[in-house]
């Protein structure tokens, strides 16, 4: 099964707020979930990224692939370095 680390939209029209989930490749986008790993707010004036950096890096160990977007903002949070910090040790 391949897993992906990809953003589930949340709220209403205009106003999106979005969970970092990690899911199935094949499931669709707002479809069925293996376990919420954070949250992105986009809308707030400074922009809300709350992730826990545990579950990420467990999940990242375990093969699961973060898409671009996610990637983009693991890689502002250092979670990215932690995990190719951890990889080559």
């Amino acid at each position: 099964m391949a897993v992906k680390i990809r953003l589930k939209r949340m709220g209403s029209k205009r106003n999106p707020f979005y969970r970092i989930v990690v899911a199935d490749s094949r499931s669709p986008r707002d479809g069925r979930i293996i376990e919420q790993v954070g949250t992105y707010n986009p809308v707030a004036s400074p922009v809300e990224v709350k992730i826990d950096t545990e579950k990420a890096l467990d999940w990242m160990t375990k093969g699961a692939k973060p898409s671009d977007t996610v990637r983009n903002l693991f890689s502002k949070e250092g979670i990215m370095k932690q995990f190719h910090d951890s990889k080559n040790q």
